[in-house]
């Protein structure tokens, strides 16, 4: 499969709501409440000042950064923060408690994955009861005893948090390597496990990106390994087993610090790729998986503003490409002419009405994924004959992706689905005819039935006249067409990412409670094809803010939601999202959340030691251009803070993001205090043990949502 290298910062899907029957005096007796008169931490200033294009800044917070994440006094001034939230949320614990057992109680305990089929042997993931963690096992086709590969749980025991970056398997499926991240940095330790013996490899590969791609002589991995300041994979080293990593030859180092550096190998085996990719342009270098010690050459040239990837059939490459093709097109080149592009031909040709998100090729087939109109198509296409068919879905408003395909051979296209009512599953559809095979829809306990929930897509008109589609569900016996309902609003609206349409178990307490629960599909995600995300970045990344503020007003004026009880969310650039909302109409929102929220932009972006701040550039402006500064400026969340009245707001981060870093929303919430005018609440959590995704575990996850859930329905008086 092959898909746009994007630089994907990963989205909290947090959400809130409300019920029926909530009177005024249980919101007033609820805020008096949640404003119990505990002192909220005052953080000292310390002026600093920055200058540049003649332009002075005094940030009083500056002091709050430290990359050690040791500091005493910050320490201690976050965990004081979070002393405070536990005080103000105190007469919610019982309620907290509720929602977390009500949402864990959805899910199945003992589940398993759909087993892949690989090289002659099945793949499955476990979940066994109450355990946090999978068990990751696989058996021969011959056999039914399984051998457990990795059981997570064990690996996680003494660790606060535990990530398995992922597990790699030898070609002559002897040998796995796997990568463990024990701090939430995404500093991946690489090691090897033997699978047929009892074979000890001492082999560890420090500081990595976690994924390890297999030579076919069994001996050589390829590995990223990351700069230890900025967090960027900038150099691929070849590894031989059982030597040190001291040993380990550099193959490719990456010197454009706005290029982001990734491996994979071809489905056939045949081929492994260096992906290198940046907002604007992408591409691949390739080396022969049977000749590990020759060379990586370039598939074609870089060239600027042209964003490529490969799929290899037999001798040929099918291209997935925007040359010539804002929304994308799929070519195809003989494996010996793949740098001359006269020589690549369309196989499907370029529309301005459809955009082109996803390619994987089978032996007679092409499966396609793209959007008309938002509308997600999966589309196969047989090569022999140049017919098409689509593929058929149920829902009105759907997501549906190519999941894991890895035999070229195989005689079905496996497509992970789910809608707003839908919860996920896994189908077969065979790529003759067309026929589907339910394998797996997720068992969703406690009585849940679809048909009590509607899901719609509308489109809401912004200022400018463009109309911003908009993904609602809700429950049917709990809507009210009077516009009493409360509406819950989320968006992201970055690096081109789309929040699918998709279904979220977590979510069924708020549209239980009578809670509206809307997408806005902004400018700045794909939505509606690349030139949607174009319109939402750089100079043009204020159209983000305002087709929130505009899906807002719009969602209420059709009554989805009462103008009085509409809450915001946004994680990581969906936080600076909601920092720029904030900013601009405060006045529209009873309460905002901000999780992970990139703040403090023109700082970040002016700091090259910051990790991923140069990859960033093209997606928001380099500040150290006047034009970029001035604008990114203009809308900067921590920048423009200023002394009015904000709605009620909750902040999280976690203190070993590798993303956003902890000290951007510790600034911003320090700033905030001490500019807004009114008494509303704003608390902020640090997961002192927790980076970007926040807490690992299957159910640990759900202690922050029920605080969340908590922290929502009481500004509305809920108690249950």
């Amino acid at each position: 499969m092959v898909s746009k290298q994007i630089t994907l910062i990963t989205v909290l899907s947090l959400l809130m709501g409300c019920g029926e029957n909530t009177t005024q005096e249980s919101v007033n007796e609820n805020l008096e409440n949640m404003k119990e008169q505990i002192s909220a931490p005052v953080a000292k200033k310390v002026p600093f000042e920055m200058e540049i294009h003649d332009h002075k800044r005094i940030d009083d917070y500056y002091w709050m950064r430290d990359d050690e994440r040791e500091d005493p006094e910050i320490l201690a001034h976050l965990e004081a923060e979070n002393d405070y939230l536990k005080a103000k949320m105190k007469h919610t614990e019982a309620f907290q408690e509720k929602l977390y057992n009500e949402i864990v109680s959805r899910i199945k305990k003992d589940d398993n994955s759909v087993p892949i089929r690989k090289r002659g042997y099945w793949y499955q993931i476990q979940f066994d009861g109450s355990q946090e963690y999978p068990v990751h096992v696989r058996w021969q086709e011959s056999s039914e005893t399984q051998e457990v590969l990795f059981d997570e749980n064990k690996m996680a025991e003494g660790h606060g948090y535990f990530s398995l970056g992922g597990y790699s398997i030898s070609d002559n499926n002897e040998i796995a390597t796997f990568s463990t991240d024990t701090v939430s940095r995404r500093l991946y330790t690489i090691e090897f496990k033997d699978l047929v013996g009892d074979k000890d490899y001492p082999d560890k590969l420090m500081d990595t990106q976690g994924s390890a791609i297999w030579a076919n002589d069994n001996q050589h991995v390829f590995y990223i390994k990351k700069d230890l300041q900025t967090l960027l994979g900038t150099e691929v080293y070849r590894h031989k087993l059982g030597t040190e990593q001291s040993e380990d030859v550099l193959v490719y180092r990456e010197d454009d610090e706005t290029f982001y550096t990734s491996l994979s190998k071809s489905r056939d085996g045949a081929i492994i790729y260096i992906h290198h990719s940046s907002t604007l342009t992408a591409g691949v270098s390739v080396l022969n998986a049977d000749d590990p010690l020759g060379s990586f050459e370039p598939f074609l040239p870089l060239e600027e503003n042209h964003e490529y990837a490969v799929e290899k059939l037999g001798n040929d490459y099918y291209i997935y490409t925007n040359w010539n093709a804002i929304n994308f097109r799929i070519m195809k080149v003989s494996s010996d002419k793949t740098s001359d592009k006269s020589a690549w031909t369309d196989v499907i040709a370029h529309r301005e009405d459809v955009y082109i998100q996803d390619l994987t090729a089978f032996t007679d087939q092409l499966v396609i994924k793209e959007k008309e109109n938002g509308e997600t198509r999966i589309r196969v296409l047989t090569l022999s004959s140049g017919k098409s068919n689509n593929l058929g879905f149920d829902d009105p408003v759907f997501s549906a992706s190519i999941s894991s395909n890895p035999e070229i051979s195989s005689d079905v296209v496996r497509i992970s689905y789910s809608s707003m009512t839908t919860p996920p599953s896994v189908y077969d559809f065979n790529l003759t005819t067309g026929e589907r095979k339910l394998l797996k829809q997720d068992e969703v306990l406690g009585g849940f039935s679809p048909s009590n929930y509607q899901s719609e897509r509308v489109f809401i008109e912004a200022r400018d006249g463009k109309k911003v589609p908009v993904s609602i569900v809700y429950r049917k016996d709990k809507f009210n067409s009077d516009g009493s309902n409360p509406l819950f609003q989320y968006a992201y609206g970055s690096y081109g990412a789309t929040i699918e349409p998709s279904f979220s178990g977590p979510r069924l307490s708020l549209l239980d409670r009578g809670v509206v629960y809307a997408i806005a599909h902004i400018r700045g995600s794909q939505m509606l094809g690349r030139p949607w995300y174009e319109d939402g970045k750089l100079f043009k990344k204020k159209n983000s803010f305002y087709d929130f503020i505009d899906v807002t007003k719009g969602l209420t004026a059709q009554k989805y939601g009462h103008p009085e009880k509409v809450y915001a969310m946004g994680g990581s650039a969906g936080g600076l999202l909601m920092g720029g909302v904030l900013n601009m109409a405060p006045e529209l929102y009873l309460g905002v959340g901000a999780h992970v929220p990139f703040v403090d932009v023109v700082t970040t972006m002016l700091d090259a030691s910051i990790p991923l701040t140069t990859g960033e550039w093209d997606e928001w402006g380099n500040p150290a251009e006047k034009d970029y500064y001035d604008y990114m400026l203009s809308y900067s969340p921590y920048d423009q803070v200023e002394r009015k009245d904000y709605p009620n707001i909750l902040v999280t981060t976690g203190l070993h993001d590798s993303q956003v870093q902890y000290f951007e929303p510790m600034k911003w919430v320090a700033k905030l205090r001490d500019y807004k005018t009114d008494d509303n609440l704003l608390i902020f959590e640090t997961d002192m043990e927790a980076g970007h995704g926040g807490a690992s575990g299957r159910f640990k996850r759900y202690k922050q949502t029920a605080l969340e859930y908590a922290f929502y329905f009481n500004l509305l008086g809920i108690k249950e």
